[in-house]
């Protein structure tokens, strides 16, 4: 009439995660339960021999229940005095490991858990009952099983516990709590508890005389204190479990499946980025002023690296704010996808009215460039040049890029058919910004972003993630994109992001009023953005260093992490570019000399009707702030050339005004000025 249940209690089983950087070896992060399963085999015999000393010494010949200490307990039980020892292993087992038998003190409870674990003792091996026993009882500091007991006493596998450490572990079991640190008084007992435990195993003959005199009482490790989340850990672990959720792990199994978790997080270059944010951004930086980088490896689409600010923001995955002139890079992405080349022209005059706009689109300063390429458009972040070609390409198409780049339809949607789209008016994050790029570098084939390398469930069964790729454009209008986003490096508004003798192609952006500054870039090996703006939606000011714009700070943090994830890898060039009539490359300047600013360059003059800005102030920062603006509140597209910060020590323009170099120079294409 009392079967055993069919079903366990899922605490008495459940074993935590970890999770580890890509190294698959250092620890990040520890969820759930800590307990680790182990095979009775694993454990030494001298260990067992110690636990059945100390706690059933009858074990192996008994029925699964010891008629004395039973009838001891049920007196306790029935007279209300404190309930006495007296439980067999098994009995104890029951108790804690199946389902349906409850921990109050009744003697339905008591004669219930005796008819059980004589049934499991009837039907189940002595060392099954062993095994479950060590694996399910709770050993004190945290630790759950005689594994993890191991290594939160001594540091070390169960198998590599010796006697005197084994009986320590079978004396802690009595009173896990009062001796997981033992002082005074308390480790006076302990010592009496452990050298009794010795000595039962010499009445067991588990210990020869000679051996129960010569062991000694071991040495404790220091208790660890509980495992914390530190820096950029707790953003880590948020994503980490995010990701899992979406391939289908629930937080039960985060919790108690004993998963062995690796992410793409290299703890190094994690540690780099805080490093570049926090060197760079001055001591006085206002509060509300928040920066984010994300790091992205093309070929595999992992995160390896990024910073979100402090535990409360997140400023890598989930704040999005405008792209700016960064999106002009999808953009141009879609028009040599579909038919145009680097040597096809548009209208870089401004004012310029286009029939779906409701005012004239101008340029910062109504500066006008004429009829100009789309090297030099993308060089000088031209807007009127850009809007000209969204509405010769399409805004769908340009959309359609951008969204199999990575960046979510629902963001894009809601300003897919104002004109000035490819300006940036769509928010993005800092993750979705290096992923897009990311596409450029590898061939323009974009590999789905993520966080999780692999999943190892408690079976030793591993799950290895595998990225979606998605075809965005073809080979050459990615390595044509890429040869115009270098211009802005070699000679544009991102020269505060030049690599020593590496190849660089990027983006800066720079939103209105600067509530937003960018930097986008890659090498062939990496994609990195970063970004700035106030939680508040006012403008980005930073001390020492004025208005911001995406070729100053975000640049320089760029720089900085870059120089560092770069050191000790290849130097790999880009692809070459196609040769659309011109033997070496393509004019990067208009055909005529103007002193005009560059890209990202504060308006010099009063809003008149044709800006129509966002309110001052904004939305209170919540935990993950999106910035949202009218699309024709389009992006500032000119700013002055940045000057290298003497602390980077970049080298010197060498401007060869109009000078052309003859056609066999190696050092320069015929056609391009320095």
């Amino acid at each position: 009439m009392t079967p055993i249940p069919d079903t366990t209690q899922k605490q008495a089983t459940a074993q935590g995660s970890v999770i580890y950087y890509r190294d698959g070896k250092t620890v990040l992060a520890r969820q759930g339960v800590d307990r680790r399963l182990v095979d009775i085999a694993q454990v030494p015999q001298h260990v067992r021999a110690a636990v059945i000393a100390a706690e059933n010494r009858s074990f192996y010949d008994d029925a699964g229940v010891s008629l004395t200490g039973t009838a001891r307990a049920v007196w306790s039980t029935v007279s209300g005095s404190q309930l006495q020892g007296g439980s067999t292993i098994t009995q104890q087992l029951v108790r804690n490991y199946y389902s349906g038998l409850s921990q109050e003190r009744s003697i339905t409870r008591k004669f219930k858990e005796i008819l059980i674990a004589m049934k499991v003792d009837q039907s189940k091996p002595k060392d099954w009952v062993l095994e479950q026993y060590l694996n399910t009882i709770y050993f004190g500091r945290g630790a759950n099983g005689i594994q993890s007991a191991a290594r939160a006493y001594f540091g070390k596998d169960v198998s590599d516990l010796s006697v005197a450490e084994g009986a320590y572990l079978a004396a802690v079991i009595q009173q896990p709590s009062r001796f997981a640190d033992p002082k005074g008084a308390d480790l006076d007992a302990i010592k009496e508890r452990w050298q009794s435990v010795i000595d039962a195993m010499g009445q067991t003959g588990a210990l020869t005389p000679e051996q129960v005199a010569a062991e000694k009482f071991p040495k404790l490790a220091p208790p660890k204190k509980p495992f914390e989340l530190k820096g950029q850990a707790q953003h880590m672990l948020t994503q980490v479990t995010a990701e899992l959720n979406r391939r289908g792990y629930t937080d039960e199994q985060i919790n108690s499946g004993g998963l062995k978790i690796v992410t793409t997080f290299d703890k190094k270059l994690m540690q780099e980025a805080a490093r570049a944010v926090d060197a760079l951004l001055p001591d006085a930086t206002p509060e509300k002023v928040r920066a984010g980088l994300a790091a992205v490896d093309p070929a595999t689409g992992e995160v390896v690296a990024f910073y979100g600010g402090s535990p409360q923001y997140d400023s890598a995955f989930s704040a999005k704010v405008m792209a700016g002139s960064t999106f002009k890079a999808y953009t141009l992405a879609a028009a040599l996808d579909n038919d145009f080349d680097l040597s096809t022209t548009v209208n870089g005059n401004s004012p310029l009215q286009v029939p779906s706009a409701s005012k004239p689109i101008p340029n910062d300063n109504d500066r006008s460039y004429g009829y100009i390429n789309l090297v030099t458009a993308t060089q000088n972040s031209v807007n009127t040049a850009f809007v000209d070609l969204g509405q010769k390409v399409g805004l769908a198409k340009v959309a359609k890029v951008a969204e199999l780049a990575g960046i979510p339809a629902a963001q894009l949607k809601p300003h897919e058919q104002a004109a000035t789209f490819p300006l940036g008016v769509a928010s993005v994050s800092a993750v979705q910004n290096a992923s897009g790029f990311s596409t450029f570098a590898n061939k323009g084939v974009h590999m789905e972003a993520h966080v999780v390398r692999s999943v190892t469930d408690a079976n030793g069964i591993e799950h290895v993630v595998q990225p979606v790729a998605t075809k965005v454009v073809g080979e050459q209008a990615a390595a044509d994109t890429t040869y115009a986003l270098q211009q802005v490096v070699k000679f544009g508004t991102g020269t505060a992001a030049r690599l020593d003798d590496r190849p660089v192609a990027g983006k800066t952006g720079t939103t209105d009023k600067s509530r937003s500054v960018w930097f986008n870039g890659f090498t062939p090996q990496l994609a990195v953005a970063v970004t700035m703006y106030r939680d508040d939606n006012a403008t980005v000011t930073i001390p020492g260093y004025g208005t911001q714009f995406g070729g100053q700070l975000p640049a320089q943090i760029w720089r900085a992490f870059m120089a560092k994830a770069m050191e000790g890898k290849p130097v790999e060039q880009f692809p070459e570019p196609s040769q659309y009539g011109y033997s070496y490359g393509y004019p990067t300047t208009p055909d005529y000399e103007s002193d005009a600013p560059d890209d990202d360059y504060p308006p010099q003059r009063e809003p008149d009707d044709w800006e129509e800005s966002e309110p001052d102030g904004g939305p209170p920062f919540t935990d993950q702030p999106e910035r949202e603006a009218p699309d024709d509140d389009f992006r500032r597209d000119s700013g002055p050339e940045q000057e290298a910060p003497p602390t980077l020590d970049l080298p010197e323009q060498d401007w060869l005004q109009e000078d052309h170099a003859p056609a066999d120079d190696p050092r320069v294409r015929q056609g391009e000025t320095r």
